[in-house]
């Protein structure tokens, strides 16, 4: 996997096409990043890289940089 493949995630689990606002993405920090897209996109990751978040991480995803930091624990290299 790469990081093409996590920014798709993070598009389709969001619904949102522009890439200029994912480096710095925080969650809560776009309307479409709210608790709803969140499960969205926790969803679309377990799915895309075949892992399972426990709650903790889950709840610890909070931006786009912090993901690539808890999917690396599953040993996703990028």
């Amino acid at each position: 996997m790469n990081i093409e493949t996590y920014t798709k995630c993070f598009m389709q689990g969001l619904n949102i096409e522009d890439l200029s606002v994912l480096e710095n993405l925080e969650y809560n920090s776009i309307p479409e990043w709210d608790s709803i897209g969140h499960m969205s996109l926790i969803a679309q990751l377990e799915e895309t890289f075949n892992i399972t978040l426990d709650t903790n991480e889950v709840i610890d995803f909070s931006s786009y940089k912090v993901g690539l930091e808890i999917l690396r624990k599953h040993n996703i290299v990028f």
